[in-house]
């Protein structure tokens, strides 16, 4: 009972030094922490630096989040797919580049379906969708933790016409940007 007691000791000690975030100071003199990207096997420490950020009053930043929610479009989804379609990754990159440039940023990814399904069926499938956003981002460089998401699977119609093109504004991924502790 006791080594079963030391091993859970010390797999719970290595757990969280594997966890622990890592600071390093780059020569240029920015620091960044934590694993954010793999490239070819490698992994590359990037995201917060040190240099001076944006410094903004709370009216400043509703000014930028709704800047962002007006520019900001939503990424579409072919009919019962998750995938990211080539034409939407141009604006996945603009998201990541907003992130990248204000650290106080978060997004909330929105998964949406269109009316045709279970409502289980496509709670899950927009579940899918803000995952497979996310992932994107991710591989884009942002640290999983300012990414959020939700589905609401067909409960938030933005088109309540019952034809392919209504259907279709529907299947989407809705990016909300808040501020970090909010």
């Amino acid at each position: 009972m006791k080594i079963k007691i030391i091993l859970l000791a010390i797999f719970c000690l290595f757990l969280i030094i594997a966890c622990a975030e890592r600071k390093i100071y780059m020569p240029d003199g920015k620091e960044t922490t934590g694993i954010v990207k793999k490239e070819e096997g490698t992994e590359i420490e990037k995201t917060k630096t040190s240099e001076e950020e944006p410094s903004f009053t709370t009216s400043q930043m509703a000014e930028l989040i709704k800047k962002l929610q007006e520019e900001i479009g939503d990424i579409h989804f072919d009919y019962d797919k998750y995938d990211v379609r080539q034409n939407d990754l141009p604006t996945l990159k603009k998201v990541a580049s907003y992130l990248q440039k204000y650290p106080k940023l978060r997004v909330i990814i929105e998964g949406h379906c269109d009316e045709r399904g279970t409502n289980e069926y496509n709670f899950a499938l927009g579940q899918k969708r803000a995952d497979s956003a996310k992932q994107y981002l991710i591989t884009l460089g942002i640290i999983s933790s300012r990414i959020d998401i939700i589905s609401y699977g067909e409960e938030k119609p933005l088109c309540t016409e019952q034809n392919e093109s209504c259907w279709q504004k529907n299947r989407r991924a809705h990016f909300v940007f808040i501020e970090e502790g909010k």
